[in-house]
């Protein structure tokens, strides 16, 4: 079986599943953030239901409205935090402690095997490391709380094989644009998106979770990396690509769809009004670390927003420490408290008709940042850095090239 269907067996407590079987598994984690969890919560309580099956698998995260920008969030939250104490959920991490998907690794509440569900779509984040994790709707997870069950159609799935490690300048978000153009949404729809190979070895939790979580942008149900001792023995796969890391550029997501990806150096020179660094994606140290390695020591270009997001307090506290949010204030940027803000256009960062804003994000749909008439582009944190501080799209390579010749 595929590393997928291994786990949904194991969960719905059979020895073997095929591709298009449908089971009920019982999963090992639950997670909502503030956007959901007082209505699926609500939901529970008007129709009677007194108790979850076991709230000590259920997690709250307050991460998308962050701090509460309007009385009608802050009461959303006040309802939210009400009923989590009503119903016993201890595991709440409230304003400030970071994004879900941050905080659910940080705080271990995932694991090699586990079977995840939560109420937002990138949670095939936890992937990167080999949980099959999916996003489902509030009734649906209204449903698994009160019973500890949910179905699921048993994904066929697609393996790409990594080689090689990546160059300088390149990342895991890089990959995975790159994977946009190699595959697109067709193939991967509804399937496990699984990556195994030497190269996947190679890669960083960091890149892992940056690919893993954009892997819902491909229509992916799962998208994982499986532990490597099962990495040789898989399948059958319903299709197979190879990527040798070695050969990936710095790439970009164009307007008005995460599909509509190039290489960086086709499309350098556009104009760009605001960076943005953080989110799911890409707030973590190390995103925060190649940033800063970018922008130390410069200033980012006049007219130029950039804002910048840590995706938890422990990647925040990490980066105080070690200088990078001394490095970023210094070159001009905004830091802000943890939280999903600029990314889903809630509050913080929103963009002006004729406005275009280059995104460590994971969606660039027309109007997702505020005014229908914004453009939004989304590429590296390297590629985020060099092109704040030329107020153009700039390939990170492009600048790490032109200071080493200055340095000769």
């Amino acid at each position: 079986m595929t590393w997928a269907q291994k786990v949904l067996a194991d969960k719905s407590g059979r020895s073997r599943v095929e591709a298009g079987e449908f089971v009920v598994a019982r999963p090992d984690a639950f997670m909502m953030h503030d956007i959901f969890a007082a209505d699926v919560l609500g939901l529970l309580e008007e129709t009677g239901i007194g108790s979850l099956d076991d709230a000590e698998r259920v997690s709250v995260v307050f991460d998308h409205m962050v701090p509460a920008p309007s009385e009608h969030a802050a009461r959303h939250q006040q309802k939210a935090r009400i009923l989590a104490r009503k119903y016993g959920i201890e595991h709440v991490y409230d304003v400030g402690r970071g994004i879900c998907h941050q905080v659910m690794v940080e705080e271990g509440r995932v694991h090699q095997g586990d079977l995840v569900v939560a109420t937002d779509s990138h949670t095939t984040t936890y992937g990167a490391v080999g949980a099959a994790s999916a996003g489902i709707g509030s009734t649906e997870m209204a449903y698994a709380l009160a019973t500890g069950t949910l179905w699921f159609k048993v994904p066929e799935s697609v393996e790409v094989w990594l080689e090689g490690h990546l160059a300088p300048g390149v990342a895991g978000k890089d990959l995975i644009l790159a994977l946009m153009t190699l595959i697109g949404s067709d193939v991967a729809q509804n399937r496990s998106l699984e990556f195994h190979g030497p190269g996947s070895r190679a890669l960083e939790l960091a890149d892992r979770m940056t690919i893993c979580n954009m892997g819902v942008e491909m229509g992916a149900k799962f998208a994982v990396f499986p532990p490597p001792s099962a990495s040789d023995r898989m399948g059958p796969y319903a299709a197979r690509y190879t990527v040798d890391l070695a050969t990936l550029e710095p790439m970009v997501a164009l307007p008005h769809h995460v599909e509509n990806v190039a290489p960086v150096r086709e499309h350098a020179g556009i104009a760009i009004n605001q960076v943005f660094i953080g989110s799911c994606t890409n707030g973590r140290l190390k995103d925060l670390r190649e940033a800063a390695s970018v922008l130390r020591g410069k200033s980012i270009a006049a007219g130029v927003r950039l804002i910048v997001t840590p995706a938890s307090r422990e990647v925040y506290l990490d980066a105080l420490r070690e200088g990078i949010v001394e490095d970023l204030i210094e070159a001009g940027a905004i830091v802000e408290g943890p939280g999903c803000g600029p990314c889903f256009g809630g509050h913080l960062g929103l963009l002006a008709p004729g406005e275009r804003c280059l995104g460590t994000h994971n969606r660039n749909f027309q109007g997702r940042m505020g005014s229908l008439q914004a453009e939004i582009y989304l590429g590296s944190p390297m590629t985020a850095a060099a092109t704040a501080l030329t107020g153009v799209l700039t390939d990170p390579r492009v600048r790490t090239e032109a200071e080493r010749e200055v340095a000769r």
